[in-house]
Parts: C-alpha cells; structure tokens; sequence
C-alpha cells in the first residue's frame, strides 16, 4: 500500500526582494488579493513585496506579505461593507459585551 500525497494548493512565484530574486509560496486567493492591491496602489508585485519587507518586524518575508494582505482590506473593511455582505455587525457583540460588564 502506497503512501498518500497530497498536493499542495501553494503557487510559487518569483519576486524581486529586498535580497534580490527569490520566491514566495502563497495560496492562489492570496496571489489574486496581491495583485488587486497593485493594481489599487500602482505598484509592481516587487515593490510591493519590497515595501512590505522593509515596514515589517523580523521574521518570514511570505508570512509578512501574508498579514499585509489581510490587514490591507481589513483596514478597507467597513461595517456597512459587511453588512452588505450578508456578514454580521460587530456592533451588537461590543454593546452585548458592554452591557454585560456595566451590570
């Protein structure tokens, strides 16, 4: 009996870094959201990822393109935008909790 493989939804693509070329492993959303952020901002994917580099802490360069991406359209995120959506008001859980710690 074989050993099962799985395979990884993973796309790597090269980039021009800090370091120079190299290459980042990220889910294809993820890949889609990077490139709706340049096409927002006017940048290339390399000064992108370079911008991100030199703003973020130490660590992994594909987990800080990562946090970017998420708080990029976090920060664009607006209740009425989730309302619209269909997702739920942050709101009601903040007054519950407020309600709750005032009794």
């Amino acid at each position: 009996m074989g050993a099962v493989v799985t395979v990884s939804r993973l796309v790597n693509r090269n980039v021009v870094a800090e370091t120079g070329r190299t290459s980042m492993r990220l889910e294809p959303e993820l890949w889609d959201a990077l490139l709706e952020i340049c096409e927002r901002e006017g940048q290339d994917m390399s000064t992108l990822v370079r911008n991100v580099e030199s703003t973020a802490p130490p660590g992994g360069r594909t987990s800080a393109v990562r946090v970017f991406v998420l708080s990029y359209f976090r920060s664009a995120a607006t209740d009425s935008g989730h309302m619209a959506a269909g997702h739920g008001s942050l709101m009601r859980p903040r007054l519950a909790a407020q309600a709750r710690s005032a009794a």
